[in-house]
């Protein structure tokens, strides 16, 4: 796995998952159709990308197409870096 993929995974796990089996969830978990991330959580999870990756998320993609899984934010992630 990615250094992206990992600390992203880290940070759902932690926040928002806690005691969770890491295992459970994979690249591609469905992360906003599953219910993991409601819109406060994505809003975090936005926060963290920018800080952490300083990239800047436009609000076109704060969608699920986007922030779907853990392999798309890698992608949206490595696009603005």
């Amino acid at each position: 796995m990615d250094e992206i993929i990992v600390a992203v995974k880290e940070f759902i796990l932690t926040e928002f998952l806690p005691g969770e089996d890491p295992e459970a969830l994979t690249p591609t978990t469905p992360l906003i159709s599953s219910g993991i991330l409601d819109s406060l959580a994505t809003l975090r999870l936005v926060t963290f990308i920018e800080e952490r990756f300083n990239a800047t998320l436009e609000p076109h993609e704060l969608t699920d197409e986007y922030l779907g899984s853990l392999n798309s934010i890698a992608e949206l992630i490595r696009s603005k870096t």
